[in-house]
């Protein structure tokens, strides 16, 4: 009897040593840090790994350190210029201190939508629908330090804010959408003026640039035909140089005498007489050229004596 109690108590006592084990032994896992408190106080923050606690005394909350999504409702806001709009957000943030997050905010999902909700609105407010639209990465880095410094306490860090939808009104839709459709329209018809200003500048320069390569043609033709004459006068020249230069010295090798050149001097006159002018011009020198003509005739009256 004595032996089965023995057994009894042994057993009971090896169950109790393995509740209070599990009970004891906690496992955080990496992407986690546990709050560890005792009868209700902090006293100690464990890292990933194994953890022993004091079952009954000791308790532990674990704390998703990853980075984390919250969605934040669309909501009406209305703008600088009194439209309203509807947007939509989602804000990413990471827990940088896991104590604060425990024990600094209730339920930081619900805190995190409403602030957000309320910068929003405060940061959409202050700008016109236009402005809005076309500054998202505005807005965005905006909301992204207010909410940063709000949830500060709280032990997170805003990694970044992205705006889903920003929707006007569908009067406004379609009033923007005719506005883009006419600076289309007037963007088309100034391309279309500037091409065709273009297209007339640029044939007035083609033939403006004909013309001058034209001039510049004939006045190279004109140049060349007048060097081509002068190089041909100039040859001209040249040769009745040459053929006076070879004359006169024929007639200085001949060593003439008054005679002669009397003689040569009535054969001009006679080529000269045979022309159609009713009138002869004699030279200055033509008492000297008788003079040789009378000489001549009494060369002749001599042979005749002679005969």
């Amino acid at each position: 009897m004595g032996t089965a109690l023995a057994i009894l108590f042994f057993l009971f006592l090896a169950i109790f040593v393995l509740i209070v084990a599990g009970l004891s032994i906690r496992i955080v896992s990496p992407f986690e840090k546990g709050v560890v408190e005792r009868l209700g106080r902090y006293i100690r923050t464990a890292n990933p790994g194994l953890t022993i606690i004091v079952p009954f005394i000791d308790k532990m909350r674990k704390v998703d350190m990853r980075e984390q999504v919250v969605d934040v409702p669309p909501q009406e806001v209305i703008t600088k210029d009194n439209v309203v709009v509807t947007v939509d957000a989602i804000v990413f943030y990471e827990a940088t201190d896991p104590v604060k997050l425990v024990y600094n905010v209730a339920n930081f999902f619900m805190a995190a939508t409403k602030l957000a909700q309320t910068s929003l609105r405060n940061v959409i407010g202050e700008m016109e629908l236009d402005g809005a639209l076309t500054s998202r990465e505005v807005i965005n880095d905006k909301l992204r330090e207010v909410l940063d410094d709000a949830t500060d306490k709280w032990g997170v860090r805003v990694v970044r804010v992205e705006l889903k939808r920003i929707d006007p009104p569908a009067d406004v839709t379609q009033a923007m959408h005719r506005q883009m459709k006419a600076e289309r329209e007037k963007r088309a018809n100034i391309l279309e003026a500037e091409g065709f200003r273009q297209a007339k500048i640029l044939e007035a320069e083609g033939q403006k640039q004909s013309q001058i390569l034209h001039a510049e043609g004939e006045a190279q033709a004109v140049r060349r035909v007048a060097d081509a004459q002068r190089f041909k006068l100039e040859i001209e020249a040249q040769g009745q140089a040459v053929a006076v230069q070879r004359v006169f010295d024929a007639i200085k090798a001949a060593e003439p005498d008054d005679k002669l050149i009397a003689i040569r001097y009535l054969d001009t006159l006679q080529k000269m007489a045979d022309g159609q002018s009713t009138k002869i011009y004699l030279p200055y020198e033509a008492t000297g050229v008788l003079g040789a003509l009378g000489g001549i005739g009494d060369l002749f009256k001599d042979k005749k004596a002679d005969e």
